[in-house]
């Protein structure tokens, strides 16, 4: 058990979780991370709490951000805004399919033995020979430049955005990596297989796919199927449809046509024999009394 608190880089941006090494920063202030180009300055969103998992392994906060280090930040951000500029200028000067996603610089420091470096994260149909364009950017920014290409949902979780449930994408704030997500997921789930219905703002399938479908999974090996004709409490009836949230099943009824919602437990040949041996247990002796 120990204390957490959450600091992001960006506004709406991922959270980092951090051991506040005995500092109390409150929500809006700026404190110091530890990161392997040295201490970065981020914002506190969530205050210092206590919390019931062990926080032995998480980093700590480096302290709180003095004036010195919030200009330090303020010219990282402008050299950044000046490599984005200069990177998107030659890039359309020599006419190469690339778009610019993001850009992270390194300040120049005394105890750096590499100096100032600019990484910048782009996105292109194919692969793009580069080289000329590193030379350019190189003599234009007068440090050492790095062209890495991201895939599409490396470029969604780098930029941000907005998903069709009108939430912050997962993958820019919470995830913390992408695990495989298949359309047979959006089948089980009886979803449209509608690409604009089931694509994120990554145009690969959502992620939040992956969310429920163990649910969908587990109800499905259990459920009787659609087609199967089952005995509810209402009578004897074909499934017609499931209604996985609720846990149920639809069922046509054979007597009149009509359609009712009956619980999973209630149409399961395993729970129905359970209930016929158990109640006619228990109704045996109190038929003997007199």
């Amino acid at each position: 058990m120990g204390m957490l608190c959450a600091v992001s880089f960006n506004r709406y941006g991922r959270l980092y979780y951090l051991d506040p090494n005995g500092f109390t920063p409150a929500v809006g202030d700026r404190v110091l991370v530890p990161t392997d180009d040295g201490p970065e300055v981020a914002e506190c969103v969530w205050a210092p709490q206590w919390v019931s998992e062990e926080t032995d392994g998480f980093p700590k906060v480096a302290g709180l951000a003095d004036d010195r280090d919030l200009r330090r930040d303020e010219l990282l951000r402008k050299r950044k805004a000046e490599a984005k500029v200069a990177a998107k200028k030659l890039i359309k000067a020599h006419e190469l399919p690339m778009k610019v996603v993001a850009v992270d610089h390194v300040l120049e420091q005394g105890d750096s033995p590499g100096g100032a470096r600019t990484t910048i994260y782009f996105t292109a149909p194919h692969r793009v020979d580069f080289r000329s364009l590193v030379r350019d950017l190189g003599a234009t920014l007068h440090c050492r430049v790095e062209l890495r290409q991201l895939s599409a949902r490396d470029s969604a979780r780098v930029q941000g955005g907005i998903g069709s449930c009108g939430r912050d994408l997962c993958c820019a704030t919470f995830l913390t990596d992408f695990e495989p997500v298949t359309i047979r997921m959006a089948k089980d789930q009886d979803l449209p297989l509608n690409p604009l219905r089931i694509s994120g703002a990554c145009g690969r399938l959502m992620c939040c796919l992956k969310y429920e479908h163990p649910l969908y999974a587990k109800f499905q090996a259990s459920a009787p199927a659609v087609g199967t004709r089952v005995t509810t409490p209402e009578g004897d009836g074909r499934v017609v449809g499931h209604s996985v949230p609720k846990d149920a099943v639809v069922v046509r009824l054979d007597a009149d046509g009509s359609r009712c919602s009956c619980s999973r437990a209630s149409v399961c040949g395993p729970r129905q024999a359970h209930d016929a041996e158990y109640n006619s247990t228990d109704e045996a002796p109190s038929a003997q009394q007199p």
